[in-house]
């Protein structure tokens, strides 16, 4: 049955029911959950009109039915609408904000989100009249954005749907896994670089100077005190006031 079909065998409320709507008077929420449950029917018609796009259908029938709760909470029947006619909107609503804040597994922002629909319907509408493919400039120009803009949003659609590591490749039974790279461990050691050279610079000079030549160059402490000119006492004591120092969540200098 269609959406109107729907509306049509559902758009017949009792006088009861319009008192709910007109007064919400309903202790036992028995006429809400009837109103509910007569257009649940209307909300799997809407739900089915998404039903290609990605997301099962019961999460969209799902989505649906909540506008459908939210319906019946916020409609007024003063204004001169069906229910139903109301109704739809507002389900039809809730299913394209799904869509736009829920599906996408990537983060994309929201004016960029706003922007594709746009984007669809200046395409068709510029192929119709050009009777082949627009270019980003030509859209850009129908829709009043910059060229950038156009084709940051068409980057961004391709991020709605992302593949499977596993997935075959080419069509063939190839996993897509072993063309990525390996995590190099030398990234590691770049990062434990930059931590140590941030905390060796707030050392007293000698003390870093001993460290470096401890550590870095791999030297003895007999070694350094020759080089420093200083006793290996000397050393032994500065190396662990060094470390000591870089122990210390503040890592100070006192």
């Amino acid at each position: 049955m269609t959406v109107d079909n729907q509306r049509e065998a559902v758009d017949q409320p009792r006088d009861d029911l319009r008192e709910f709507f007109a007064y919400r008077v309903d202790p036992t929420a028995q006429l809400r959950n009837e109103i509910v449950t007569r257009h649940l029917p209307l909300a799997r018609a809407i739900a089915l009109r998404f039903a290609r796009r990605g997301e099962p259908l019961d999460d969209l029938v799902q989505v649906a039915s909540f506008g459908l709760i939210k319906s019946v909470e916020r409609f007024d029947p003063t204004v001169g609408t069906s229910f139903a006619g109301f109704a739809i909107p507002t389900m039809v609503g809730e299913i394209k904000r799904h869509f736009r804040d829920r599906t996408w597994p990537l983060h994309v922002g929201r004016p960029t989100k706003d922007l594709l629909p746009q984007l669809r319907d200046a395409t068709d509408q510029l192929a119709v009249q050009l009777s082949r493919s627009p270019s980003a400039t030509e859209v850009a120009q129908l829709l009043e954005v910059s060229v950038d803009t156009v084709l940051h949003a068409l980057e961004a659609r391709s991020a709605y749907r992302t593949t499977s590591l596993n997935a075959t490749a080419d069509g063939s039974d190839r996993s897509t896994r072993p063309d990525l790279g390996s995590i190099d461990p030398e990234l590691i050691a770049v990062i434990d670089r930059h931590t140590v050279t941030g905390l060796l610079e707030r050392l007293p000079d000698r003390e870093r100077r001993v460290v470096e030549l401890r550590y870095f160059a791999e030297l003895s402490q007999s070694e350094i005190a020759t080089q420093v000119g200083i006793s290996q006492m000397h050393v032994s004591r500065l190396l662990r006031k060094a470390i000591a120092r870089l122990e210390r969540p503040n890592n100070t200098s006192k």
